[in-house]
């Protein structure tokens, strides 16, 4: 039964020739440098990383390194199973997608790893084609109306709120004290656009209450800059 064990622990895939892992090393490098022009073509602006985006080339390389010296040996895959347990990431994501992305370079590397270069192009085509189209889709900003004023404006600045935008601002946020009261709604941002087109825009009417102490507006998203 012993040595039953030491057989199942040892046995190892056929070793590699040399043509093998440049083969392997190269198809790697080749979707690699097709996730990083996915990247470069779905994210824009702030969000856009360089150094993100590069290291996503270079874990697809990792990842094909460590399939590939891995291949069946049971031994080596416990060993780098620990060995990676101890390692702990940090980077912020920026975007939702990043987490995607990081999945996508992981997986072409396991399939260049074990040479199976058909899963791995058709895969890394699929998603390209997927995200070239639906990459650039963002959420919908939202607007922040602030306002603060004397708390016996409470009701007519409601009124003026329902009037003009109906059902479609949200109080998040009423905050009173004995004197004065704050509020903040979200406004979808096409219906504060279509506002800016009346005679008089939302922070005029505001304005013409008495004792308004302030009345900001914010946009806000959920993407985070860096």
């Amino acid at each position: 039964m012993k040595d039953k064990i030491i057989d199942l622990i040892e046995v190892s895939s056929s070793t590699l020739t040399l043509e093998q892992i440049v083969a392997h090393l190269i198809v790697a490098t080749i979707l690699g440098l097709a996730i990083y022009i996915s990247y470069y073509i779905s994210h824009e602006g702030t969000i856009y990383s360089k150094k993100f985006n590069v290291s996503l080339v270079m874990l697809t390389i990792l990842s094909t390194m460590v399939m590939t010296v891995i291949g069946n040996n049971i031994a080596l895959s416990l060993g780098m199973v620990g060995a990676l347990s101890i390692v702990r990431f940090r980077t912020a994501i920026k975007d939702s997608r990043d987490t995607a992305y990081i999945f996508w370079t992981i997986i072409v590397g396991i399939c260049c790893g074990v040479g199976d270069y058909i899963v791995a192009g058709c895969g890394t085509a699929a998603v390209f084609i997927f995200m070239l189209i639906f990459g650039r889709i963002k959420n919908d900003n939202r607007i922040l109306l602030i306002i603060k004023t004397n708390l016996n404006n409470e009701r007519k600045v409601e009124g003026i709120i329902f009037d003009y935008f109906s059902q479609k601002a949200n109080l998040r946020v009423k905050n009173t004290t004995d004197k004065t009261i704050e509020f903040i709604y979200e406004l979808p941002k096409k219906y504060y656009t279509k506002t800016l087109t009346n005679e008089k825009n939302i922070i005029e009417a505001l304005y013409e209450l008495k004792n308004v102490e302030y009345v900001n507006i914010v946009s806000q998203n959920d993407e985070i800059s860096g």
